[in-house]
């Protein structure tokens, strides 16, 4: 018949943007019929406050260099612009009959996941079929922590879904234009740069890692400047499925029995950091696909009121554009406002000056660097948030001091220099504490506290002290232990049996609080 439509099956690329190792698409070439492979620009979700442009401009990358490799195979990608999935799946319905939806599972913010339940709920309605496909370390539906382990290493040293040879195409759907990065949907102008999407530069920097810079990753990833080039850099391509967390599984591996004996002294234990940083990745996402709350709700109850919302509005100001008064701290800031990146303990340190010196909430805090960590992930970065600010009633306090922490990891300033040029001409023995350089000496290096650069938000022993008092109080609470245990039973980590126990201490990604893959 004539006006016949053309039947199809569709692959609905979400955080997922890759070929390789991808359950949907092995699903939809089995059906042999022509596959769609489509990506929905939701304007809804960019509306979103977590979401920004710097997210959009490394995705569009990745569809960019997705498309090339689609069209190779036969069947370009299509890109398909509407407020959301459902709009833009019924718009093609009308086009085509559906015989199939396959995607994977994917574990995100409360708006995704209200708009998969739609998206189930408007498949059920015209009988077609919607199946999703693990796509990580992160097991839907998990009855218990304790088994959680297991399942995801027996998943991730399964083999990999091979890259299709071919995509049978689809005749009658083309593709909407691709928005542009300069595109108004994405919300504010990017100040800064983003790093390159895509998955040749995924796989020119997992090689680059495991054949260079892994060597040092172990000794150099705590402190900003040399992070940026030890550090994997992978956590991007990870958050949006660029590469599948069992690919850098593989690679791993495959570099670890490639180690020559004179090598493996060297490698071994930055390898093997990098290993527990991967299952701990997929420990944090799994917290917020076992309770979705987290996202707005503090894991333990307790805590729900203890800081007051909004919290000081400049003092928030001052620490999202780095001007707080601190210089390491302000220095870190800037620097992630501009790369939309920085190494784990930085964002640690971050959140904690924001949550105990600034006394300001989490969730407050929490949107702004959701919008500038290009690799915003946000079973981790909610999970984190709520770790740094004391707020989970399972894990210690870890209220880091600036002024330490600046002499630590930059002990000459080079850092602060960069980044707050504005005590470009302060003394390296002033340089962690500039309100103290003497008022004769400001004259002489022409700094202008107060006028140049501000003099500290808040005093860091009060603040503090200030801080452990009121925490002090909520764990103080009748009930508190009783529902601090079952947030352990739902989303704490399990340690192994005592005889798989490691005798050395471990320094592993729960002590130093991770906040990314690059921890």
């Amino acid at each position: 018949m004539s006006g016949e439509r053309e039947t199809v099956v569709v692959v609905w690329l979400k955080r997922d943007l890759r070929l390789s190792d991808h359950a949907a698409f092995d699903a939809a070439i089995a059906t042999k019929m022509p596959v769609l492979p489509l990506f929905v620009v939701e304007t809804e979700y960019w509306n979103q406050p977590f979401a920004s442009r710097r997210h959009w401009c490394f995705i569009r990358d990745c569809l960019e260099d997705l498309d090339k490799r689609c069209r190779a195979l036969g069947q370009s990608l299509v890109v398909w612009q509407a407020s959301d999935a459902v709009t833009a799946l019924s718009a093609i319905a009308e086009k085509v009959s559906i015989a199939h939806i396959f995607s994977h599972e994917e574990t995100g913010n409360d708006w995704t996941y209200q708009r998969d339940c739609r998206v189930h709920a408007w498949c059920r309605q015209i009988s077609v079929p919607f199946t999703e496909f693990p796509n990580n370390g992160v097991v839907r539906r998990l009855k218990s922590r304790d088994h959680w382990s297991g399942v995801r290493n027996a998943r991730l040293s399964k083999a990999l879904f091979p890259v299709p040879e071919s995509l049978c195409p689809v005749s009658t759907i083309r593709s909407h234009v691709l928005p542009s990065k300069q595109s108004s949907i994405f919300g504010s102008a990017l100040h800064g740069v983003v790093q390159q999407g895509g998955r040749w530069h995924a796989e020119n920097t997992l090689k680059k890692f495991l054949q260079v810079h892994a060597k040092d990753y172990l000794y150099h990833l705590s402190a900003p400047g040399d992070s940026e080039i030890t550090c994997s850099r992978l956590s991007t391509f990870l958050a949006y499925g660029v590469f599948s967390a069992r690919e850098v599984i593989h690679a791993l591996d495959a570099r670890v029995l490639a180690l020559s004996p004179s090598d493996k002294k060297s490698w071994s234990r930055s390898l093997s950091a990098f290993r527990s940083r991967l299952s701990w990745r997929d420990h944090f996402i799994q917290k917020i696909e076992d309770q979705p709350s987290i996202e707005y709700r503090c894991m333990h109850p307790g805590f729900e009121k203890m800081r007051q919302r909004p919290g000081n509005q400049l003092w928030l100001q001052a620490w999202e554009s780095g001007h707080t008064g601190y210089p390491f701290i302000d220095a870190c800031m800037r620097n992630l406002n501009y790369h939309g990146w920085i190494t784990f303990r930085m964002r640690a340190m971050l959140v904690s000056f924001a949550s105990y010196h600034l006394w300001l909430d989490w969730r407050d805090t929490g949107y702004h660097l959701a919008r500038t960590f290009t690799d915003y992930e946000p079973g981790i970065h909610y999970s984190q948030l709520q770790m740094q600010s004391g707020v989970t009633g399972i894990n210690a306090l870890r209220i880091y001091n600036p002024i330490k922490q600046s002499q630590e990891h930059d002990p000459d300033g080079v850092f602060i220099k960069k980044w707050v040029p504005e005590l470009a001409a302060c003394p390296k023995e002033y340089i962690h504490e500039p309100w103290t350089i003497p008022p004769l000496l400001q004259n002489e290096c022409g700094i202008a506290l107060g006028q140049d650069y501000p003099m500290p938000v808040v005093d860091h022993q009060a603040a503090i002290t200030h801080a452990r008092e009121r925490i002090a109080v909520v764990r103080k609470q009748l009930d508190f232990k009783r529902q601090a245990g079952q947030v352990y039973q739902k989303l704490g980590s399990r340690r192994p049996p005592p005889s798989r126990r490691k005798k050395k201490k471990d320094n592993g990604p729960q002590s130093q609080l991770q906040m990314d893959l690059d921890a």
